[in-house]
């Protein structure tokens, strides 16, 4: 199977997965284009691992819709599907918890995790600058981009150009200097 054959079955894979889903932007913009969102920030950043940017096009799918790691070995391999795994939060656990965990995770996660976490925070935090989702308060968007540059901070000298660019987004937005993000001692492992 070829590269592009591969990447194409991964695409539409996620868009039949998140087809009724929605972001909670104004525009309620299909939800599909937030992981190829962030795949595309992964290629213009020169990330080329074929995994990596299949796991960037699922990420999302193991966590928000009926998709299990099973079905994602499955259809994609087992290095994609542990990728998924690395980047997904336990639906059970409270909101402020998980948020906690990703912060710790980061740490310890992959390469190929760090790469997908990265770009989906860049991802995020662009789409925040660009406009608030529907309940927002520019005081929950900036609680975000404090706690996405703690989560970078974990995933740090793993790819400069996406590195830079988050930074130039935080800096934009108020985060003075996001490299020198403090952790507190329930982010530490």
């Amino acid at each position: 199977m070829s590269d592009l054959t591969i990447l194409m079955k991964a695409t539409n894979f996620a868009a039949i997965k998140h087809k009724d889903q929605r972001r909670k932007d104004t525009e309620g913009t299909p939800y599909i284009n937030h992981p190829i969102g962030v795949a595309n920030y992964l290629t213009q950043a020169g990330v080329t691992d074929l995994d990596v940017i299949q796991a960037a096009l699922l990420h999302d799918t193991v966590e928000d819709t009926e998709t299990t790691l099973e079905e994602l070995k499955i259809h994609f391999g087992e290095k994609v599907a542990s990728i998924v795994a690395e980047v997904t939060d336990e639906k059970g656990q409270e909101k402020h918890e998980r948020k906690r965990l990703q912060i710790i995770h980061a740490r310890h996660a992959s390469k190929e995790a760090k790469l997908v976490k990265l770009a989906d925070k860049l991802y995020n935090i662009k789409d925040l600058e660009r406009c608030l989702p529907t309940g927002w308060t520019n005081e929950r968007r900036d609680e975000y981009f404090k706690w996405a540059a703690k989560v970078v901070s974990g995933c740090r000298g793993t790819n400069l150009e996406l590195e830079n660019q988050i930074d130039e987004v935080l800096t934009r937005n108020g985060l003075v200097n996001p490299k020198e993000i403090v952790l507190e001692a329930n982010e530490m492992d």
